[in-house]
Parts: structure tokens; C-alpha cells; sequence
């Protein structure tokens, strides 16, 4: 069986773990059953070791109960960029291994369930565990809104990440993230409603920058560059520029520029969102 799921990105700035949204970039898993376990890369990930601890490997040995099968692995997601790699991964290779929920062992994988939600559903979504199952619903997404990503030659792991954030906020920072979300959800709708301020936030990104010190600067040239918005892509340290089609060749051409001009060596990506979410052959 083969199984396509596409890249995400979460938070969208103050959607802190609840947010996400599906991008045009894939990861593809087909697994066959074999005599004995084999497992082939290629593309982003590729110089992993690919053996029984891949992730798509275990993964399938958790759906099938065996290690008797043969798994490709083809992805353009970057790996450890905050593109949500790892839940598109686990998703489809629980779908290629015939799991009878995927999205639940993405997000059991992934430890929550933004990625594995927007990955699974496609476009805008809305996610959350409610007596631990995850809950996705997808949210209006404008078609006249476009992507730029700039993607650093540098990692970052969500653990890393992760522990750079304190373990309280204040009341005032919880606040006005709730606020911030409103904006975000409506705007995502709506691309005539959008505030470069929308995507604002006070749980995660002032915290990770030391992490990645040029993203202050870099985010706020994207938005001086015509973006409506722009923001970390999850745990980061790639970043995300809401555009629209009309604009969006000009942010990714000053994100060329911008990551030069900082000398960060990296990419800027125009994407399309990706509306199909997960699809299963």
C-alpha cells in the first residue's frame, strides 16, 4: 500500500499547539510485505539511518505486529525545520502499514496532534485531545492566500525547542494569545481582514529567538516585503510568510535576499496549501 501525506506547519505565531496548516510539500511511504524487513530512502531524510529505527519503521512494526515488510520512503519535507516531517512521516506510514486510524498514531507519535491533524485533513484545521483522541476540524481557508517559507540549512529539534519555553506564562500573555488567535482564524479566511499583527505572540517565539537569533530580523523583513503576516513554522527554525498570489514571488524573492543579507545559508520556498491532506493507494 502507498500513502502521501504533505508537510505542515503549526502555531501560526499564537495558535500555540492548536493550529496548523497542511503545505505542498510531501512525504511518501509504500510498504509491501517482504520475507525480511528491508527499508530504502530517498530525498529529505535520506541520510538518516535507515534501519529498524527509522521512524516509518517502527511505526509500521506498531500497525503490523511484524517486521516482515519492505518500506520506500520518498520526501521533499525538510527534517527538523518545523515543517512537521515527523507527524506527515508517521502518518503515512501508518496508513501504508493499514492502520485502521492513522491520525491517531501520528499524533500518539508526534506527542500532539496539530501536524498529524493538518497532514491528515489538509488545509487550515483547528486540532485538539479531548480524553486522549485527537480532535481535528478543518477551518475556512481564502484561495487567495499563498506561502513563503524560508527553510535554514540548520535544525532545530523540537525537543531543543520545546525546552527553551518556561513552564508558566501569565495570565496577560495567555490573553493575548487567545486574542491574537481570533485574528489569525478570521484572517485565514479572509486574507482582506489580516493585520501584520495577527500572528503576534507571547508563549513561544520570544523564547525560542535566542535559538535561532536572525529570525526578529528576518520575519520582519518578509512582512516589509509585502507579507500580510509572518511567523515561526512550528517549533522552527523555519519561518512562515502569509502572502497572497499577487505578492508572493516578490516575499520569496526578498527571502533570498533577506537570508543572504543575514547571512543565514538557507531557502525560501513558495508554497501553495495543500488541500487533499492524506491520500491512500
Amino acid at each position: 500500500m502507498r500513502a502521501i501525506a504533505p508537510a505542515s506547519s503549526a502555531n501560526l505565531g499564537p495558535g500555540f499547539d492548536t493550529l496548523a496548516l497542511a503545505l505542498a510539500l510531501h512525504v511518501e511511504v509504500t510498504v509491501e510485505d517482504a520475507d525480511a524487513f528491508t527499508i530504502v530512502t530517498e530525498g529529505e531524510g535520506s541520510d538518516l539511518p535507515a534501519d529498524a529505527g527509522h521512524l516509518a519503521a517502527r511505526v509500521v512494526r506498531e500497525v503490523t505486529g511484524h517486521d516482515r515488510y519492505a518500506i520506500t520512503v520518498r520526501s521533499d519535507v525538510p527534517v527538523a525545520r518545523g515543517l512537521g516531517s515527523s507527524a506527515s512521516l508517521a502518518l503515512a506510514a501508518a496508513a501504508a502499514a493499514g492502520a485502521a486510524d492513522p491520525l491517531a498514531v501520528a499524533a500518539r507519535v508526534d506527542g500532539h496532534p496539530e501536524n498529524a491533524g493538518a497532514s491528515f485533513a489538509g488545509g487550515f484545521v483547528t486540532a485538539t485531545t479531548v480524553e486522549g483522541v485527537p480532535i481535528v476540524n478543518p477551518l475556512p481557508l481564502d484561495d487567495a492566500l499563498s506561502f513563503v517559507v524560508l527553510v535554514p540549512d540548520r535544525a532545530l529539534p523540537t525537543a531543543e525547542a520545546r525546552a527553551a519555553l518556561p513552564t508558566e506564562v501569565a495570565h496577560r500573555d495567555a490573553a493575548f494569545n487567545l486574542g491574537r488567535t481570533g485574528l489569525v482564524i478570521a484572517a485565514m479566511g479572509d486574507h482582506r481582514v489580516w493585520m501584520r499583527e495577527a500572528m503576534q505572540d507571547r508563549l513561544h517565539q520570544p523564547y525560542r529567538a535566542a535559538l535561532f537569533p536572525e529570525s526578529t530580523a528576518l520575519l520582519a523583513g518578509l512582512v516589509d516585503a509585502g507579507a500580510l503576516s509572518a511567523c515561526w513554522s512550528g517549533a522552527g527554525p523555519s519561518l512562515l510568510a502569509v502572502c497572497t498570489h499577487d505578492t508572493a514571488a516578490a516575499v520569496a524573492a526578498a527571502g533570498d535576499d533577506l537570508l543572504r543579507s543575514h547571512g543565514v545559508a538557507g531557502r525560501a520556498l513558495r508554497l501553495e496549501a495543500d488541500r487533499n491532506g492524506l491520500v491512500v493507494e
